[in-house]
Order: structure tokens, then sequence, then C-alpha cells
């Protein structure tokens, strides 16, 4: 699967700026970096140590193209564990594209999408999870889904998984030999430990499974549905909360007629707010499009804000009472997801009204609630951290092992699943060749998490996701 060509690309983000790196693997890529370059010390590629970095220019003939650092990298000790040669030139797009297609001409060609990073888990640089991983970092764009980028690229998590996968294979093994002196009725594998084993494999994936559902979180992002009736400051939230002028805000009711999306990170964990278009009644049809994608938006959220004006719930008028029916109707509807009841513009409440509103809406069962002016900024702080509570971020500052990639948990799963029948065989004192058909499945699965048992289409649909480049 290997394939012998040495491949180019630009390893940094196309357009202008300061610099750019151009990047070769391949075991020619020392070689053909050599033809093309003059060094100012007049030192040839081919003669230096690996991890050396030499200052001169590309040339193309008599033509000098740009005055480079070349940083040199020889096999195995590479990325790829191929020769490698980066080429850090000045970061005009005519020069990067002119030294890319210089090396097209000698014999390179371009790599594709993930390309390095195939070659490094074909070449045991990386094992597929930890491939999978660079992605994620380079994707992460909060603290916690770095973090967790980086403790699975480190290995954490398939490091995990393979030490399971060997106790598995030992026993595995043994179970076979069984079958080979099956007349002799002979047991090999210790059926005590093997059930301590089994028990200590169930408890360690079901732990990744559930860990899947803070993972797919961090790593996705939380959505939060900001709704209400026109005109209570959803859109002044917002913008409170981006701490920019991010939504029009006006005293005219319905002016948000279409949702408007925005993230931040908050204790390092990414919340992706949606400010929707006022709920009510209304006859302008553009506004009624609004109200429908508001609806939408709640279904696609996993926490809802609702908000409405704090001196409406200082008395007993007909509005405050429609005001719980609506609240009910939005527990009611999605009761799975956390509701988050905000007084908005409590600044002109008294001491006292204040007082008498919390009271009110502590009262207000399923669902939790506090007071804010989206205006001046007071308890906006209070807000960020009700909704960072709504995140277990336990297992982030224990270390723990979070899964966060779909196929991951999957084969998670299903060897879950196996693992489950090889324990209710050994309870059940089940035969050692339909033990064994169990326990290859099981082993089946966690091979597919590391790569030990991989297909070019699983490869292809994996890093076809990577940036060219990497």
């Amino acid at each position: 699967m290997i394939n012998q060509d040495t491949i180019v690309a630009l390893a940094t983000p196309s357009g202008a700026g300061a610099i750019a790196v151009i990047r070769l693997s391949g075991k020619d890529a020392i070689r053909l970096a050599d033809a093309q370059f003059k060094s100012v010390s007049q030192k040839k590629l081919l003669e230096q140590a690996t991890h050396t970095i030499h200052l001169g220019h590309i040339v193309d003939g008599e033509r000098t193209i740009d005055e480079v650092l070349v940083s040199v990298f020889k096999n195995p000790n590479s990325y790829t564990g191929e020769h490698v040669v980066e080429i850090s030139c000045h970061g005009s797009s005519y020069i990067q594209q002119e030294i890319i297609q210089l090396f097209l001409r000698k014999g390179c060609r371009m790599a594709t999408a993930g390309e390095f990073t195939l070659r490094a888990f074909l070449n045991g640089k990386l094992d597929l999870s930890q491939a999978e991983a660079v992605a994620d970092l380079i994707a992460s764009d909060n603290e916690a889904s770095h973090q967790i980028a980086m403790q699975q690229m480190r290995g954490g998590f398939s490091t995990e998984i393979a030490k399971l996968r060997e106790e598995l294979l030992n026993f595995a093994s043994l179970i076979e030999l069984e079958l080979d002196f099956a007349e002799e009725d002979v047991e090999f594998a210790d059926r005590t430990q093997f059930k301590d084993l089994i028990d200590r494999i169930t408890h360690v994936l079901k732990g990744l499974i559930d860990s899947f559902a803070v993972g797919n979180v961090i790593k996705n992002g939380i959505p939060v549905a900001i709704v209400g009736e026109p005109n209570v400051g959803k859109s002044t939230l917002l913008n409170a909360l981006l701490n920019e002028e991010r939504a029009i805000v006006s005293d005219i009711a319905g002016t948000t007629r279409d949702t408007i999306e925005d993230e931040i990170s908050i204790g390092g964990i990414g919340f992706r707010f949606i400010d929707t278009a006022g709920i009510r009644e209304t006859k302008d049809v553009v506004e009624s499009i609004g109200i429908k994608k508001t609806f939408e938006k709640i279904e696609q959220s996993q926490v809802v804000i609702y908000l409405f004006e704090a001196d409406v719930f200082t008395d007993n008028s007909e509005k405050s009472q429609i005001l719980k029916v609506e609240i009910e109707k939005i527990k009611n509807k999605y009761p799975q997801k956390p509701l988050l009841i905000i007084a908005n513009k409590s600044d002109k409440l008294s001491q006292e009204q204040s007082s008498e509103l919390e009271v009110a809406l502590n009262t207000i069962e399923g669902s939790q609630s506090l007071l804010l002016s989206a205006k001046t900024g007071k308890g906006v702080d209070q807000l960020k951290e009700t909704l960072l509570s709504f995140v277990n971020t336990g297992v982030l500052k224990n270390n723990d092992t979070i899964v966060t990639n779909t196929r991951h948990y999957d084969a998670l799963l299903k060897a879950l699943e196996e693992v489950s029948k090889v324990k209710y065989g050994l309870e059940t004192g089940l035969s050692g060749d339909l033990l064994a058909i169990d326990i290859r499945q099981a082993l089946y699965h966690f091979g597919e998490i590391t790569g030990e048992i991989t297909s070019d289409d699983l490869l292809g649909n994996i890093f076809a996701n990577f940036c060219i480049g990497k």
C-alpha cells in the first residue's frame, strides 16, 4: 500500500504571508531538493546529517526563485518515516507556486489530502487513532478539544486499547490451544482469571463509551438556543456574551428575522449561541419564517435559554400567566434539553422586586433560573458559569481518556457487544470453539480502532478529511 512516489505540497495555509513551508516526502526527496538548492556554504544536502537546517537559494537552471531555509530529515527519523525535506520560503503566493511547480516538473507528485500522515501510519510512525488525532488537533479551536487531541495523539487512548487487546489475545491463544487438545479435555486458560479480565475490559469499554457524550460536545461545540418573545433582549444578550455588536439591536419588536450564530469559549469549552427570531403570533410572512426557524434551532440545540423581561413576573398580570404557559410548553416539548430561564432587564427592578422574582422563579420545576441585565452586563458571568455546569468537565480535569471520534465509538460498541457474549459464554459453560469465535470478533473491533485491521476504503474515508500538506 505504500506508494514509492516522492510527494510535494504546501504545508502552511495558502495565500500570502511572512513565510511558507513546502514539504517533500519520499525516497528521492533529498536528492530532488539537492538538485534545485544552492547552499551559501556550498554544502550538498545529500551529504548532510538528519535534522539539520541549511541556508541557500532554490534555483531553476540559472534563475533564482527565492532565498530559503531547507530542513533535512532522513528516514526513519521523520514524520512520515521516509526522507523528508521542508523548504521555508518567503510567503508570496507566486513564490510558493513556482517552487511547487519546479518540483512537479522534476519528478515529484502533488500530495493528496492527508497523504503525509497516511504514510506516517503505513510506516508505523503512528497508529490509526493517533493519525486521526492529528486532524482533530488541527481543527481544535478551544482548550478542551486541544487537550483531548493532544492526549490521543500521544497515544493515551490507543495505548489503553492495545493493552486490553494484548491481554485478550493471550487468553484467545490459550483457548485456541485447547481446541487442539479437545479429545484430552484439558483447560490451558484459567476461567477465573479470564472472567476477571472480561469484567475489567467491560468496565473500561463502558467508561470509554460513556465519555463519548462529553467528547462529542467538546469536539463540535455545544449549541445553545436563545428564545423568547420579541424585544426581550435576545440580541443584546448575544452581543454581551460575545462582547461585540454581532446582532442588530432595536426597540422595534421583530427586528431579528433570521437566526444569528456565533461561538465563544467558556472554560475551554466551545459554546455556539443561536439568537433566534422572537416567538409570537404574527401575520408578517418573513417574520413567520424566522419563527419557524426558531423551533428548528431549538430542535438542534443541546441547551435552551428562555429569556423574558424581568418586570413581567413582578405581578400576576395576564402576560405573566402567558409566560408561565410558554415555559411549560418548551419544558414539555423538549424534556431532555436543559432549560435555563433568564429574567432580563433586572436593572430596572428594586432590590425587593428582585428578591420576589427569584423566589417566584425557584418554584418552576425542571429548570434553572437567574436574573441578569444584558445591557449592563450584570449576571453575564454567572450565566457562563451556569452553562459550563451543564457539561461534565470532571473527566477533563482528571485527565481521563475521552472518546470524540464517531468511528471509535462505533467500534467500542461492537467490541462491548462481543465481550458481553464472551462473558455470557463463560457463565453458561459455553464450549471453547464457540468462545473463540466471539473473542476473535472482539479482537477484530479492537484492531479497527488502532489500525491493526484496516481496509483501503476505511483509510480513504479517514484521510480524505485531512488538509493537503498534512
